[in-house]
Parts: C-alpha cells; sequence; structure tokens
C-alpha cells in the first residue's frame, strides 16, 4: 500500500448551501501531500442543500465524473445538454477545448450527495461531449467507466477505470494491480484490508493542481512508497480510501455493507 488517506484528514469546505470534503487539493484547500493519484485529480464528495448549487463556470481538459449518492443533480451545459442525475446514476463530461456548465441540486426539499471526480485526459482539445448511464451491478466489482465505453459503461478519454465494489457483511474480495495503479474509495460501509508484498518499490508521482490549470503537470510531486511490507487487518471506514503500486494485491472483508470505488489507473 503506497497511500492511505482517512476520512477526518481529508479538506473540509462548509459555506451553508454546500458542504464539501476533499481528498485532493482543490480550489482553496491545498496540501502538498495530497495532489492526486496518476491522473486521479479530484474526489470531493459534496452535499448541497435543497434547490442550491454550482452556478454556471468553466472547465477544459478535464474528464468530470459525478457518482450521485442521495437525491438527484440538475445538470446543464453550454453544449446543450440538459439531464437530471438521480442516485444510482454516473455522468461523465469531457471538458475537452472548453464547456461551461451548472450543477444544481434538483429538489427543493431534499439534499444531494455526491461524488465530483476528474481525471486527466490523455488529449488536449477534444470535442466537449456528454454520457450518462444507470449500470446494474453485476457481482461484486462492475465496470462503470471504460476507455471505451464497452458494456453499457460510460467511456472516458484516459487508460482508465472506474468500478464498483459491492459487498455484503463477511464477504470479501481481493484487488490488484499488475503493471498499474490502483485507488479504493470507499462510500459506504466498513471493510478490514490485507495486503500482500510489493515486488518492487519507487516512488508515486502525486502531479500538481493549481487553481489557475486544472490539466496539471503531472511530473513535479512525488511520495516514497515506503509501505513495502504485508499488513493484516487494517481497518477503512466510510470517506476513507487507500492506493495501491504496481504487483501489489489487496483482500477486503467488509464487515458492514460496503459500497466502494476502484480506480484502475495509468502507472504512476
Amino acid at each position: 500500500m503506497i497511500y492511505i488517506r482517512k476520512a477526518d484528514e481529508r479538506g473540509d469546505v462548509n459555506l451553508g448551501w454546500l458542504q464539501s470534503k476533499h481528498s485532493f487539493s482543490f480550489g482553496h484547500y491545498y496540501d502538498a501531500q495530497h495532489m492526486g493519484i496518476s491522473a486521479l485529480r479530484v474526489i470531493n464528495e459534496d452535499e448541497v442543500m435543497p434547490g442550491q448549487g454550482f452556478g454556471t463556470h468553466g472547465h477544459r481538459d478535464m474528464e468530470i465524473v459525478s457518482y450521485v449518492i442521495e437525491g438527484a443533480l440538475k445538470h446543464e451545459d453550454s453544449s446543450g445538454n440538459k439531464y437530471v442525475v438521480p442516485a444510482g446514476d454516473i455522468q461523465r463530461m469531457s471538458a475537452g477545448r472548453g464547456v461551461t456548465h451548472s450543477e444544481f441540486n434538483a429538489s427543493k426539499d431534499e439534499k444531494v450527495k455526491f461524488l465530483q471526480i476528474w481525471i486527466l485526459p490523455d488529449k488536449k482539445g477534444i470535442e466537449p461531449s456528454y454520457e450518462q448511464n444507470a449500470v446494474a451491478q453485476k457481482g461484486a466489482l462492475t465496470p462503470l467507466v471504460t476507455p471505451k465505453g464497452s458494456d453499457g459503461t460510460l467511456s472516458i478519454n484516459q487508460d482508465a477505470s472506474i468500478s464498483r465494489l459491492m459487498l455484503d457483511e463477511g464477504e470479501s474480495y481481493s484487488l490488484s494491480t499488475p503493471n498499474r495503479t490502483g485507488y479504493l474509495h470507499i462510500i459506504n460501509g466498513d471493510a478490514e484490508v490485507n495486503s500482500s508484498d510489493i515486488i518492487s518499490s519507487g516512488t508515486l508521482n502525486l502531479g500538481t493542481l493549481s487553481s489557475n490549470t486544472e490539466a496539471a503537470d503531472t511530473k513535479n510531486a512525488t511520495i516514497n512508497s515506503t509501505s513495502t511490507e504485508a499488513f493484516d487487518n487494517q481497518a477503512f471506514s466510510k470517506g476513507d480510501a487507500f492506493a495501491i503500486g504496481a504487483h501489489e494485491q489487496v483482500n477486503i472483508v467488509a464487515t458492514s455493507p460496503i459500497e466502494a470505488l476502484w480506480f484502475d489507473l495509468p502507472p504512476a
């Protein structure tokens, strides 16, 4: 395990209408030790109060994924897309050469809770695009976003995939990353995680992120992967996350029902 992010150590933003937890540096929250993992740059857990939201604003050269946990999110963008994204749906907007959009709570009575995820694209200046779908769970680990959008998944302009892990209490599942980087973010539930040895150690590129440039330089910040020994029964809970490097395997045992997102990312 090369990186651990605990829920209570995330950046905390409370604007009244918005309560947000930032896994990585974002906006006014900056921590040089938490700049992203591989091509993954942002995971914000956002709660937006009824009738409130993010007014029209712009993005470029970023793959922006929204995973709605509770409620419904109303989306409008400069490409003419106008949709409501209910809980259980996943949405992908490729900002490309530039797009403006707004996101509001679709309800006047209930809050909306969602994960805002940013992933660097593999090409800049592409045509903006939009996709949305509800992907039915098939087994413990179900792909939601894949590079080619195969088998009902959403596509993404990066050699990266996002899958949903669902486990009942007492169930277990193993994840590994041959020549890749993996990142697991727990949305709900509790787990004990056992890790096998890493075959080789090195450094993990964390990249940089500034408020002025979304597609940030990926070469400037690194974290040493010193946790190369195996460990048993490390506890993780709602909002916690961890990354594993090449040739590492983890076994996840749910101590309560688990909902999590697994990111299969390019080598860091």
